[in-house]
């Protein structure tokens, strides 16, 4: 009796556990299938990122994180994409037939994440990026696992967008990196107000305003203008632009076109564009280099200084 007693116990243990087992570990809600999370004691020295045949490797050598073949990266990108690998959760499922029209009947490709901690990989997983706030950031940790909506808590916008497959957008936005040293020319033409227009020349090292009939020339404020080209910077790509959008955009009368000619034979050309989405946009512009990359999202408030009027130059 008493073994017969023990045998049942053991039994219902055993199928207790069992039973706790499938829970923990059922989908969708199994550790399994859920845990995109790097934990906080692993030190993270590289992602990959790869889509649809394209790929960008973000890596760390001691405390400097480069892309390719040791380029520079943008540190809050860096910075960010790291916070969200360590505190991603998981917002809610996602059901097969969403997963199906949202993902599959539209063919969208994820993005895979792969991270290291040196030579280990330490996480995978997909992520799948949808035009809908609602399903921005569908991620799988296998093409085989469960969906889930994923989110970074205190973040309101799609974590999703920022696991982006190309170079450029970790790199800095920087438009124009010139000292005054590699500036031969300058040329700014104001489309709407050709008046305005100036175009200034570096004279063995000295800077002067070419053929312009204004007195009182300030060299003070010619020098200062030069130097802005030290650092004008953008806000981000405008990656998302349809080939419409583009062809109306080029299409239309610049701004502001800004020539510059470097001392070593170079040419620099950035025009400028207004802005519009609906309505004008006061704040920012469209601008673009004639270097292929495309167009991107530039703020008044960082090219004001190179935006000048030639009667600007003149003293007070």
């Amino acid at each position: 009796m008493k073994k017969t007693s023990a045998f049942y116990i053991l039994a219902i243990t055993a199928g207790v556990l069992v039973i706790f087992w499938l829970i923990r570990n059922r989908d969708p809600f199994g550790k399994g299938n859920t845990s995109f999370a790097i934990e906080k004691n692993r030190d993270i020295t590289r992602i990959e990122l790869i889509s649809r045949g394209e790929k960008v490797v973000l890596e760390r050598t001691g405390e400097v994180w480069s892309i390719g073949r040791n380029s520079e990266v943008r540190k809050s990108a860096v910075m960010f994409i790291l916070k969200t690998l360590r505190e991603i959760k998981i917002k809610s499922p996602v059901s097969s037939d969403i997963f199906r029209t949202e993902i599959i009947d539209k063919n969208i490709e994820p993005v895979r994440v792969s991270v290291y901690e040196r030579r280990k990989l330490i996480k995978s997983f997909y992520v799948y990026k949808t035009a809908s706030n609602i399903y921005g950031n569908i991620m799988k940790l296998k093409v085989s696992s469960k969906p889930f909506i994923v989110y970074m808590p205190g973040y309101e916008d799609n974590i999703g967008s920022h696991f982006v497959v190309n170079e450029l957008f970790w790199k800095p936005f920087t438009a124009i990196r010139l000292l005054p040293s590699q500036i031969g020319s300058v040329e700014l033409q104001n489309i709407s107000d050709s008046t305005s227009s100036f175009t200034i020349e570096n004279n063995k090292g000295a800077f002067i305003l070419k053929d312009s009939p204004l007195q009182g020339i300030d060299s003070a404020r010619v020098k200062r203008y030069i130097s802005y080209f030290a650092n004008v910077p953008f806000e981000s790509w405008a990656f998302d632009l349809s080939p419409g959008e583009i062809s109306r955009i080029e299409g239309s009368l610049p701004l502001y076109r800004i020539t510059i000619k470097t001392t070593i034979g170079g040419e620099l050309r950035l025009t400028i564009w207004e802005r519009q989405i609906q309505d004008k946009d006061t704040d920012r512009v469209w601008g673009k280099l004639e270097d292929d990359h495309g167009f991107f999202v530039m703020r008044y408030f960082d090219i004001d200084p190179i935006l000048k009027k030639k009667l600007w130059f003149v003293k007070n």
